[in-house]
């Protein structure tokens, strides 16, 4: 081998060794602490070394320069060595920002003023109950496990369902560990058939069946002020959740759909400050609302929208038929796996529930495609003034990574993804930036989501901020040219 290949593998292999020594910072301080680290938006936690070296490649996408892991041990030493509360760290903003703003100090001094803001969740935490277990029930559950972190925020203690069949907990436990979609569980699960629980890495989940949503004393398990999450889709107005709230044990509800009526839809980054003490009740939108409401928003600040059209480009879901078969919705009985399907969807006029500033200013409709998860929403707008493509996209990906939304929006610029790459995005929309159209007032921006995903994400959000445990996001600084 010539010098050049065998420098080129040394090389590699200290950055192998590095990411080594990463990982266990990371997880001291996310076991410890609740902080989850991140690089631009690329979580560490749960990551192998690879994964720890591809996080700080990304950076090469946003800075031109890979972002070197012996900065990152400095941040994550400095760290530890101040007890920080539970929160979302971006370790590349974070060094971004102190070369910006920590002139004469030491890093330790600058971090421990970046945390000042930390939000110290409740150490008993909250309970959660999952009221039905299906695609977003198990992608819940996931979530929830994957962030016990150090026991404080969200505690799953409960999911509720009615049983299948003799062997239901097992059949249960068994969709958990495995996903044709998502791929398997990351962990260990067992099943205890004769306590009906399910324990998966840690967290001991009690299986409770039941029929009636206001007849369960959930403090005989032990649970009490619980958030109980409706993933059932049954019930979507106030008197069909309400009963929720009368079984032992509950203080409120959220739903895992739109919601009817003058219950608050909540899009989080948008209007999840208007979430309150007295909301015992709240919904969490539809997977498209989520994608689409922070990426409208945005363009209506920055300028203006007068008017415009959402056409989704939807994944088939459970509701459909697998073949041709009797069904009560139009078009819905043919087969979800042969046919493109047009469907009507709420979703444009779900938005001004989150954003009333856009309130009857944009139609929508949706088409049901043969893939099983990771849609698109083409929002067509018309803007009260011109602009460029090249103006819209650089604003866009700005906005990804320097705004209060960047944990809803990403951005991309790729001439080969496609949309099985997003599966697994925890952003509730990505803007691809190739695709964007402009024609003076005129633009077309695609968007693509994990409907499964990324919704659970944006769920869990909601969730955190009823319980007051949403970790605070920093640095929460903007960068200079970048919008809020």
């Amino acid at each position: 081998m010539t010098d050049a290949v065998v420098a080129q593998r040394e090389a590699w292999k200290a950055r192998e060794t590095l990411a080594e020594q990463l990982i266990p910072l990371i997880g001291r301080l996310y076991r410890e602490h609740g902080v989850i680290t991140s690089i631009h938006g690329r979580r560490l936690i749960n990551q192998s070394p690879i994964g720890v070296i591809k996080a700080h490649r990304y950076a090469h996408h946003v800075t031109g320069s890979m972002l070197p892991l012996e900065q990152t041990k400095l941040v994550l030493d400095a760290l530890l060595t101040l007890d920080p509360g539970p929160a979302s760290l971006d370790i590349a903003r974070l060094l971004g920002d102190f070369g910006q703003h920590g002139a004469g100090l030491e890093l330790t001094d600058y971090l421990s003023s970046v945390l000042e803001p930390m939000n110290r969740a409740d150490p008993a935490g909250t309970d959660v109950v999952l009221y039905g277990f299906g695609r977003i029930g198990r992608l819940l559950a996931r979530i929830l496990i994957a962030h016990a972190g150090n026991g404080a925020g969200l505690h799953l203690r409960a999911i509720v369902v009615r049983r299948g069949g003799e062997n239901d907990l097992v059949k249960r436990a068994s969709l958990l560990r495995r996903d044709s979609v998502h791929g398997p569980f990351e962990g260990t699960i067992s099943v205890d058939a004769e306590a009906n629980t399910i324990l998966a890495n840690g967290t001991l989940i009690q299986v409770i069946y039941a029929d009636d949503p206001a007849a369960i004393d959930y403090t005989a398990y032990g649970i009490d002020n619980a958030i109980v999450v409706d993933n059932t889709g049954r019930w979507r107005d106030e008197e069909g959740l309400s009963q929720h709230l009368r079984s032992t044990g509950v203080a409120r509800v959220l739903l895992t759909a739109p919601g009817k009526g003058a219950l608050p839809n909540v899009v989080h980054g948008i209007n999840h400050a208007t979430i309150g003490t007295e909301h015992r009740i709240v919904t969490a939108a539809s997977c498209t609302t989520n994608a689409i409401t922070p990426v409208l928003k945005v363009l209506h600040d920055e300028y203006g929208i007068v008017h415009g059209h959402v056409e989704t480009v939807h994944s088939f879901t459970n509701d459909q038929n697998l073949i041709d078969n009797f069904h009560n919705g139009d078009r819905r009985g043919r087969s979800a796996a042969l046919n493109m399907v047009i469907t009507e969807t709420g979703a444009a006029k779900a938005v001004a529930k989150a954003l009333p500033a856009l309130d009857g200013k944009l139609t929508g409709n949706a088409i049901r495609v043969p893939t099983p998860n990771v849609s698109m929403a083409i929002l067509n707008v018309r803007l009260e003034r011109a602009t460029t493509r090249d103006e819209v996209n650089k604003f866009l990906r700005e906005t990804s990574l320097h705004s209060t939304l960047r944990q809803q929006i990403d951005y991309i610029e790729s001439p080969e993804v496609v949309s099985t790459d997003f599966i697994g995005s925890h952003r509730a929309g990505i803007v691809d930036g190739l695709a964007t159209i402009c024609s003076g007032d005129s633009v077309i921006v695609y968007v693509w989501y994990d409907n499964e995903y990324g919704y659970s994400s944006q769920v869990v959000r909601v969730l955190e901020t009823m319980a007051g445990s949403h970790p605070a996001v920093l640095p929460e600084r903007v960068s200079a040219g970048s919008r809020p």
